[in-house]
């Protein structure tokens, strides 16, 4: 019974972000106005901190450092398998992942567990293969990376330019249009 209502609730979540995910991608003018604002318009925040407790990598050979990622844009997604915020956020940055990665792009999910069950790596992995992430996700169990950018909320997401500055935050679900306007702006960047 338990098994049937945990599937059951599973199910509703991904058709309910289905239907947030095709609602969002549909004509929206909106979009055009975000991407008109320019690249100068997006506050420097601070320099983006450096690999440090991140283990077991899923998706991808392990990535030594954001120095290593220098002149490719950055989007740091601290998430949990457990938090509905975060699930209804994967639509979006998995297809972030799909639209801008041949552009430059690299999405990277870094777990950071709230609970006791989310801290175990097959827990995680099996996460990442119900969810179909095929970028990279890393654990972070120790919140070493999590505090390195100061952050307190589940999900939030970091965007850092190809010369590895913080451009862009935010924190829990929403500003979908205004993200990727910040994602396509410095990717424009680069290839300039």
């Amino acid at each position: 019974m338990i098994t049937n209502l945990k599937t059951l609730s599973t199910i509703s979540i991904v058709i309910a972000s289905l239907f947030a995910f095709f609602a969002f991608y549909s004509h929206d003018p909106s979009m055009a106005q975000v991407l008109k604002t320019r690249t100068s318009d997006l506050p420097r925040l601070f320099k983006a901190p450096e690999f440090r407790g991140l283990s077991n990598w899923i998706n991808s050979d392990p990535i030594r450092s954001m120095n290593d990622l220098k002149g490719k844009v950055v989007l740091v997604d601290f998430w949990t398998f457990g938090c509905v915020n975060c699930i209804h956020t994967l639509p979006y940055v998995k297809e972030w992942h799909n639209r801008y990665a041949d552009r430059g792009l690299v999405v990277l999910g870094v777990h950071a567990p709230e609970f006791q069950y989310e801290r175990k790596l097959e827990n995680v992995q099996a996460a990442v293969k119900r969810f179909q992430i095929k970028y990279p996700v890393v654990q972070d169990n120790d919140f070493k990376f999590w505090r390195a950018y100061k952050n307190r909320y589940w999900p939030a997401l970091f965007l850092v330019d190809a010369d590895g500055i913080v451009r862009y935050t935010h924190y829990g679900e929403g500003r979908y249009r205004e993200t990727e306007g910040a994602i396509v702006k410095l990717l424009k960047d680069i290839r300039s």
